[in-house]
């Protein structure tokens, strides 16, 4: 039977497309850690409390991709070329979700509403990272290789998320809400748009590597296209709400150390 769990078996068993998936994994983690670094360098003289918690969360997102990089490590492989078509975060950021990297090069700090779109971004995508990760904490925790990698990044993924719903409340209770609304539903109708695209052009990857049937790629691919219409449908809105969390202050303090692999 077809499903998540097998499915990411399959991947993980075979060294090239575990290359693969760690690679793709690593590239987007280590993206997401150099424009928080440089986010947290610009953030303007009002919001200077808000650099040390997005140094963190650059911080975290930098951990990440060492973590997957000592996964294929462990298993003697090497990184490999990250097809441009599965570059999650270059194509949020080629179609303009998020600061555009050419700003997050320069010297000038940012302007509050940079913050509130950086933060509103953060939102939607720290959405869809939790529940990647949560997918494969329920099946994967207690994998001897992969297990406690799991669990780490889904906890930091957990905080990130926390600590956008709440700093974005703050700034709504300041005045920022409508646009914070506008700013989140642009940026989910965008993800999800993005998300299925990558979906299938990793799809289409794993199945070249593995030798995946024309049959199985299309129920695959058919799968995708059905997320995509429930989220293009209504989907989307678990991803622009705001509601106070559990976890206050998330990253209040520093970022955990890597789990080591022998």
């Amino acid at each position: 039977m077809l499903s998540a769990k097998s499915l990411f078996q399959e991947i993980l068993a075979n060294d090239e497309s575990f290359a693969l998936f760690c690679s793709i994994a690593a590239s987007g983690e280590s993206q997401g850690g150099w424009e928080n670094a440089r986010i947290a360098a610009l953030v303007p003289e009002s919001e200077q409390g808000l650099a040390p918690k997005i140094t963190r969360h650059g911080a975290d997102e930098d951990k990440h991709g060492r973590i997957f990089n000592a996964l294929m490590k462990k298993r003697g492989l090497d990184p490999v070329p990250v097809p441009p078509e599965t570059d999650y975060t270059m194509l949020l950021e080629k179609n303009g979700i998020g600061l555009a990297h050419e700003q997050l090069g320069g010297d000038e700090r940012l302007a509050v509403q940079d913050i509130v779109t950086y933060l509103s971004h953060s939102r939607v995508t720290e959405q869809r990272a939790s529940e990647q990760m949560d997918l494969l904490r329920k099946h994967f925790a207690d994998d001897p290789d992969i297990g406690r990698a799991v669990k780490q990044i889904s906890d930091d993924e957990d905080n990130h998320l926390a600590y956008c719903h709440e700093e974005l409340l703050r700034f709504a209770y300041a005045g920022h809400g409508r646009a914070i609304q506008r700013t989140l539903r642009e940026c989910a109708l965008a993800e999800i748009r993005i998300y299925r695209d990558v979906s299938l052009a990793v799809m289409a990857n794993m199945g070249r590597i593995l030798g995946w049937s024309k049959s199985k790629s299309a129920v695959l691919a058919a799968g995708i296209h059905a997320v995509y219409a429930y989220e293009r449908l209504g989907g989307w809105r678990r991803m622009v709400s705001l509601e106070m969390p559990e976890r206050r202050d998330a990253l209040g303090g520093p970022a955990s150390a890597a789990p080591e692999f022998a």
